[in-house]
């Protein structure tokens, strides 16, 4: 022990070696060799770049996000350790969690695009159309083709440079409405111009790619929570991942109480109302609407969850498509659907548009069977009819107003309306 102890104290000064030398056994040079050798490994969570989609990118949303992810301020819901695997990459969506200090988190939904099927078929066609490989650089072949050239010769996004795409957003284009999209574009730095030149060739091609997929991303950008619009907060993307604020989809309470019903009921006819008349004169649209559709926050306030269906109609400008420019196809017109799908004319939609296709599919799952016999009757009448297309003296807006007529009365106010509690109690607006 004195030995051990002379030892100890006649070869080690710095505490640091002091530790070494405890754990290797008293062998100070030893010690001193094993000590550059000792680096504090930080276990990390193992991102995969197939699984975010980063080895597809620029055919990708944006990267926006992607520290988040790789620092560990992104997790999966099923995540408990650094060492556990991945969720299955197969899956549209997943619960995960979120934070900007490590220490409060809160909850975010992280989507895809659209299925990875839908996704790897799509890659396969661009390949094979473009390049006539099974495999190639997506980006390559993308920057081949004639409306992509267009694309990097043009200093502001107009209707001739997405005739023919299929998202719902771009159907009825207005210059006023594109020029929305590149001033708000969230995945480049310095937006704020109608032009495009902040945008590099790899962010036009993100945003060509976005918009051609799934133009969800992009209208949770342009029109943001922040401002009142009915849409849950865009918070990045890493690959073709998107992060967005958390909501429980509608599905979820087809089995609620009959007066958490009736709140939703009339929370989804003011969001068909905003839709239809609001500050910019933008008149939206559904073109299919499911029980994922909308989704609810954790205060019980209504959102729209999932906007890749809805169609803009500028009640200010009009539609700029010339004849015959709806008819394009190219590549980028068949990414996720038949290149033969017919586009719908923007002169067929109809105010009441939307609402009648809420009463054939979301009402009365919420609504049916939850009330006393002569209100049920009343409700069930007036959606049957509603699901029918009204009559053709009936608008929108007086259908809405007569059913919220008969909803108002069954709903309560308590706690369990959170993003109205404790106001419902003092305001006839509730």
């Amino acid at each position: 022990m004195g030995r051990w102890i002379c030892c100890l104290c006649s070869k080690v000064a710095d505490p640091l070696m002091l530790l070494l030398v405890l754990a290797l056994g008293c062998n100070p040079s030893t010690a001193a060799a094993a000590s550059p050798s000792v680096p504090h490994v930080k276990p990390s969570y193992s991102f995969g770049r197939t699984f975010l989609g980063l080895d597809k990118c620029n055919a990708c949303i944006g990267t926006s996000i992607c520290k988040k992810f790789f620092k560990e301020e992104i997790r999966f819901d099923t995540w408990l350790s650094s060492h556990l695997k991945l969720p299955p990459s197969s899956l549209l969506s997943y619960s995960g969690n979120y934070t900007d200090d490590a220490k409060s988190w809160r909850l975010v939904d992280i989507t895809r695009l659209t299925s990875k099927y839908q996704h790897d078929r799509a890659d396969k066609r661009i390949c094979t159309s473009l390049l006539r490989t099974k495999s190639c650089s997506l980006e390559r072949a993308l920057r081949r083709t004639q409306r992509f050239q267009k694309w990097l010769r043009a200093k502001r996004l107009t209707p001739d440079l997405v005739q023919g795409l299929p998202s719902p957003l771009l159907r009825c284009p207005s210059q006023r409405l594109l020029d929305r999209i590149v001033r708000r574009y969230a995945e480049v730095p310095d937006a704020g111009s109608i032009y495009m030149d902040h945008l590099t060739d790899r962010d036009k091609l993100r945003l060509l790619y976005t918009l051609a997929v799934n133009s969800h991303p992009i209208l949770l950008q342009i029109f943001p929570d922040v401002e009142g619009w009915p849409f849950p907060r865009y918070l990045g993307s890493c690959g073709r991942l998107l992060v967005s604020a958390s909501t429980r989809p509608l599905r979820d309470f087809f089995g609620a109480a009959p007066e958490v019903a009736a709140d939703l009921a009339l929370q989804l006819l003011a969001v068909l109302r905003s839709m239809a008349t609001n500050d910019l004169n933008y008149f939206f649209y559904f073109t299919h609407v499911d029980a994922g559709t909308f989704g609810v926050f954790s205060n019980g306030h209504l959102f729209i969850r999932d906007a890749s269906t809805l169609g803009i109609i500028d009640k200010e400008e009009g539609s700029q498509l010339i004849d015959g420019q709806q008819e394009y196809k190219d590549i980028f017109s068949c990414l996720t659907v038949d290149c033969q799908s017919a586009f719908v004319s923007c002169d067929s939609i109809r105010d009441k548009h939307s609402l009648v296709l809420v009463c054939q599919d979301l009402l009365p799952k919420l609504l049916s069977g939850k009330f006393l016999p002569p209100v049920q009757e009343s409700i069930d009448a007036f959606l049957q009819r509603c699901a029918r297309g009204l009559g053709d003296g009936d608008g929108a807006s007086e259908a809405m107003a007569e059913l919220a007529g008969i909803l108002k009365p069954l709903r309560s106010c308590d706690s369990r309306f959170a993003y109205r509690y404790p106001d419902c109690r003092y305001s006839d607006k509730y």
